[in-house]
């Protein structure tokens, strides 16, 4: 990854971290602003606290065993969250508002999905030989992530309830090409294929991508969209009703009461988020019978995937394809001279150019500019408004070649799949969002030629710091896959709401983007509990919830932080206590040790002491636990609230037998909690006795 430098550049250290002023949401109290550490006296022992400012100058110290109630605040650009009032209840009362929402959604998911189980689907044979051959001619090398959800695809095809699984991948990193073999896999079975896309630009590529992919087999390709005359229409319509057809590629055109499919088996859907909500209605209904499958490119959070809750299975492609070179991105001022030299860099190469504009009104004025400068380069313009036949017209004679840069608008968004045009020059960039930037330079270096993008910007003086950062990200994100990380919350905000509602856009307004998902995971957790514990009961993902302890507390008897004077930024201080409390694995928490070694030097007592601590707190996850002490050599365990009646009953009677054989172990309730006591001899033999806990409790799972 290129890291930039001068006066006005950002680090993507800087663009990560949380600075002073900085909003930032406590689970439990609510909107505030982070004002850095102190270092705090709490007994005998010496630790460091979060300093939270909240309404009419409030402040809180959060201990840092708590730093999981801590997240940055995130929401759409340009949101200003109000700050919360320490000690009133009006944060609890919008939290379960929210849960209560996101209940009533999951709830309508997981009746999906058990419909869907009961419903009997079609069995789809098992792969041929024109199948194998099929994939075998593929030109690109499959990566892991293709290659295992084109596994995961078949399989679903291939069992006998209705597959509905979202492929989640980011631009040019082979969803089509998982759509292609999936088709070919029903139309071997006997059954039909409806390819559902929001632009008639994008339906008219797949239709050029699936024609080609098919041209050696008895596959009848047909595309319905506004570029079809009425004559075309209405026979294509009675290919598809008589089955001639074997797959249909169209816009919401497909969803008309006029299409008749004699023997529908599949139904692929391209950003469904796209489509609006009586056509998603219409979807809903096909999908409790037929199997689909959904693409979208848009990035969906991987904690969102428990929302899914099966009713949806998700497939995640980040794998970039082999040899595939980064966009080489470069936030510039308007230059004319910069402008020709990248235009005649690319058309000297035999490549073509898009040149984008947010306004359709100007693009004759900048084509008419650019032939100007470069008399002896062929320009075509492409826009939202044009009549459906000239538009067709135009994209066709820039797929051939016929001229060098496509002047368009934001149409090319999605969809538009040109290997030869590898320069893109994006006109008023800063008025463009940052998902709108990322999804258009997936336009471009679409193969193993080397792309270049160029965000052309009024002088950086006249521009607002939000909107010159937003730039920045854009041009410094520029490693292949980075659409799930860059998605920095702009995009996984804008998929939270595709699949569960635009409504939802106002409680991650409230409460930010973490903690939605936070309360979200709660309401699923709850759900499965207490109304649909038989329908998830066989499910592996599900198996352990009971175990689940993520927000375990863990207290030592000695100074166990980070001093000021080893890491002196505060927001640098902040990300390794994230990192150090969050970390899962020993392995992992190696890595992080090592990182501050060889950043800052030889790490102080209290670092190894709050090491320590975090080696604790990995050997107690999954154990149910929710607060581990060791003072003195006695290690104390606080168990699960009784409300985990799983707990008890599975894992519990476990542990009991187990402790059973560790001399001086009790067992004892303390008002409500019940409480856990070893004397044991150090440390290392604190954290090998979780462990063995954890083993036990785990035994139970499998």
């Amino acid at each position: 990854m290129r890291a930039r430098k001068g006066k006005n550049s950002f680090s993507l250290q800087e663009l990560k971290q949380l600075n002073i002023g900085d909003y930032v949401v406590h689970s439990d109290k609510g909107i505030g602003q982070f004002d850095g550490f102190e270092t705090v006296l709490l007994g005998v022992n010496k630790q460091d606290c979060i300093k939270i400012i909240f309404a009419d100058n409030d402040v809180l110290y959060v201990n840092l065993t708590y730093i999981h109630k801590v997240e940055k605040y995130a929401s759409k650009e340009g949101v200003e969250p109000r700050l919360s009032k320490l000690g009133s209840a009006e944060w609890t009362r919008k939290k379960s508002r929210a849960k209560k929402k996101l209940k009533d959604i999951a709830r309508e998911l997981i009746k999906l999905y058990a419909k869907r189980k009961m419903q009997k689907g079609h069995a789809f044979d098992l792969d041929g030989l024109w199948q194998k051959e099929l994939e075998a001619s593929f030109i690109y090398e499959d990566t892991p992530d293709q290659a295992k959800t084109t596994v995961d695809v078949k399989e679903d095809m291939e069992a006998s309830t209705p597959m509905d699984r979202l492929v989640c991948g980011d631009v040019g990193f082979g969803k089509t090409e998982i759509a292609v073999r999936a088709a070919f896999k029903a139309v071997q079975s006997g059954k039909q294929t409806a390819i559902l896309v929001p632009t008639t630009i994008l339906a008219q590529q797949h239709f050029m991508t699936f024609k080609d992919r098919l041209s050696q087999y008895p596959v009848n390709v047909e595309v319905i969209s506004r570029f079809r005359s009425k004559k075309e229409q209405t026979k294509i319509l009675e290919n598809v009703k008589a089955g001639i057809t074997d797959i249909l590629i169209g816009t919401h055109r497909i969803l008309s009461k006029d299409v008749e499919f004699k023997d529908l088996g599949l139904l692929v859907i391209d950003e469904e988020q796209r489509f609006g909500v009586s056509a998603k209605e219409k979807l809903r209904q096909m999908r409790v019978a037929v199997d689909s499958l959904t693409l979208t490119a848009t990035p969906i959070p991987r904690t969102l995937n428990f929302s899914m809750m099966g009713a949806r299975d998700l497939s995640i492609i980040s794998t970039p394809p082999r040899n595939r070179m980064p966009v080489e991105t470069f936030v510039m001022q308007e230059n004319e001279d910069k402008i020709v030299k990248a235009i005649t860099s690319e058309v000297e190469r035999k490549g073509q150019v898009y040149f984008v504009s947010n306004k359709v009104h100007d693009l004759e004025k900048i084509t008419e500019k650019l032939r100007k400068l470069m008399p002896s380069v062929q320009f075509g313009i492409a826009h939202g408004q044009m009549r459906p036949s000239d538009l067709e017209k135009v994209m066709e004679q820039f797929i051939k070649r016929n001229f060098d840069v496509l002047v368009c608008t934001k149409i090319i968004e999605s969809g538009l799949d040109i290997p030869n045009a590898n320069t893109m020059i994006i006109n008023r960039a800063n008025h463009f969002g940052l998902a709108e930037l990322y999804q258009l330079r997936g336009r471009v270096g679409r193969t193993n030629t080397q792309a270049f993008c160029y965000l052309l910007i009024p002088p950086v003086s006249l521009l607002p710091p939000k909107t010159l950062r937003r730039l920045q990200a854009i041009e410094e994100f520029t490693d292949l896959g980075s659409g799930f990380r860059l998605a920095m919350r702009d995009l996984e905000i804008r998929g939270a709401g595709n699949l569960l509602g635009a409504e939802q856009s106002g409680y991650i307004d409230d409460m930010g983007f973490e903690l939605y998902q936070k309360i979200l995971e709660e309401a699923v957790a709850e759900l499965r509990a207490e109304e649909f514990g038989e329908l998830f009961k066989d499910r592996d993902d599900f198996k352990s919830d009971f175990l689940k302890n993520s927000d375990i507390a863990i207290e030592i008897d000695s100074d166990a932080f980070i001093p000021a004077d080893y890491i002196k930024s505060n927001t640098e201080r902040f990300e390794f206590y994230r990192q150090l409390y969050n970390v899962p694995t020993n392995g992992e928490l190696d890595i992080i040790r090592e990182e501050m070694e060889d950043r800052f030097g030889k790490l102080p007592d209290e670092v190894l002491d709050l090491i320590f601590a975090v080696k604790l707190r990995i050997a107690s996850l999954m154990t149910g636990f929710v607060k581990i002490g060791l003072r003195n050599n006695r290690l104390t365990a606080e168990f699960p609230s009784e409300t985990n009646s799983e707990y008890y009953e599975t894992a519990f009677p476990e542990i009991t037998e187990f402790l059973n054989e560790i001399p001086g172990a009790k067992i004892y309730q303390h008002r409500k909690t019940l409480l856990l006591d070893i004397d044991v001899e150090n440390r290392d033999e604190a954290v090998e006795v979780l462990w063995r806990i954890k083993q036990t409790a785990q035994f139970v799972v499998e």
